[in-house]
């Protein structure tokens, strides 16, 4: 070997290259260009309306405030008024947070009843091609189902491919509280799958939820599928890249900073969803007691220690994830930085046995979901590690329901 093999320069070049070749290896697997989004209208029009609205003869707060002033505000409102403004501007109010959750859930059911009837015009509108006709049939049938009676939507936007978060149990009396944040591909038509379910927000929420059940009986517990981000569109410049994560991540404090109570949070970050959860660490709440990512492409650091979090990090890898492949590194702008499963990184290593694929995480019976049930409820010690030793527990103790270890 020459000193030019190994000179800086072509090190680059190799580096730029195995970006280039990984990319193009895994657009062919699904992920594809960006899609470009429509103006979120809707929801600016109706936050607009707020902002010009009024409630006992006084203005309206700024919709953009920290989530405890909302909440101060309407704890000072009666049911009534509340319930008013939950009518007036139902997008508004249903993705506001500090709005009281149960506001939330039946502003975001009159917000559903508004977009499928615009999706119904749509679904008839005879001068829309075959294709766009199709696409309303489509997004129609996801909002009927939204709109069912049991289930609890925290967030709703119909704007581009649209947004949604949903929440499964009590997250107003829960004693833990975990959110899944997603990766890729996630909007309103893959929020929820009939095939592969595991694979998508809903389904990788109901079998953590479920999982919790059956792991601690006793602790009240609630978790948010929350797909409130605009998602990068396939595997191309947009998921090799920060911007979609750094929108995310200022999403998902908020939403965290809005929710009820003082439960200890922990987040469940699949794939790209893990740098949404990378960027957003160091400003979350202490109240995260827990930051576990599964399939990682990285977390946009080269160590634990630069998320500047209080929360444990954990880190899974199942054995046929395609993920190890891409290149762990960041260069100009490309590309997420260290691998999480490295043991550098300094995160605690989990099991991940009985996993497929890069999906594969949340299917019942996998250690994977085992693992992320015990994190969930605050059963560490229940937790496996990655390796045949304890190392992943070093320093936890015994079962913390109400704190960290």
């Amino acid at each position: 070997m020459t000193s030019f093999d190994t000179s800086p320069q072509l090190n680059v070049w190799r580096a730029l290259l195995a970006l280039a070749v990984v990319f193009v290896m895994l657009a062919t697997t699904g992920w594809t260009a960006l899609r470009h989004q429509r103006h979120p209208a809707p929801l600016q029009a109706s936050l607009a309306a707020w902002e010009d609205g009024r409630v006992a003869g006084k203005r309206l707060p700024d919709p953009q405030s920290q989530p405890t002033r909302l909440a101060r505000f309407f704890a000072s409102l009666t049911d009534a008024q509340r319930i008013r403004l939950a009518e007036r501007y139902p997008l508004a109010v249903g993705n506001m947070n500090g709005a009281p959750v149960e506001l939330r859930y039946r502003a975001n059911r009159i917000a559903l009843a508004e977009a499928r009837g615009t999706e119904l015009r749509r679904v008839r509108d005879s001068r829309l091609t075959p294709a766009g006709q199709e696409q309303a049939a489509r997004r129609l049938d996801r909002i009927e189902s939204l709109m069912r009676p049991e289930r609890r939507i925290l967030a709703f936007n119909p704007a581009g491919a649209g947004r949604v978060a949903e929440v499964f149990g009590d997250l107003r009396h829960a004693e833990r509280v975990s959110v899944v944040v997603p990766g890729v591909d996630t909007d309103l038509l893959t929020f929820q799958r009939s095939e592969r379910r595991h694979t998508a927000p809903v389904g990788m929420a109901t079998s953590l939820y479920e999982a919790q059940r059956q792991a601690d009986p006793a602790t009240r517990t609630a978790v948010v599928a929350w797909a409130d981000y605009t998602a990068p569109s396939g595997l191309g410049m947009d998921a090799a890249t920060a911007m979609r994560a750094e929108d995310g991540a200022d999403r998902l404090d908020a939403m965290v900073r809005g929710l009820p109570g003082l439960a200890p949070v922990s987040l469940f970050c699949h794939s790209y969803g893990s740098v949404v959860c990378g960027l957003a660490a160091r400003d979350l709440p202490e109240r995260v007691s827990d930051i576990a990512v599964a399939g990682s492409p990285g977390m946009r650091v080269e160590h634990a220690s630069q998320l500047r979090t209080t929360a444990r990090v954990w880190a899974m890898r199942d054995a046929d994830d395609w993920i190890r492949d891409v290149p762990h590194l960041e260069l100009g702008g490309l590309g997420h930085g260290a691998d999480p499963m490295a043991d550098g990184f300094g995160a605690r290593l989990l099991s991940a046995r009985d996993a497929k694929g890069h999906a594969g995480y949340f299917v019942p019976g996998t250690d994977s979901l085992r693992n992320f049930a015990g994190i969930g409820v605050g059963a560490y010690t229940a937790v496996s590690c990655a390796h045949r030793n304890d190392t992943c527990l070093a320093g936890l103790s015994g079962t913390t329901p109400t704190g960290r270890a």
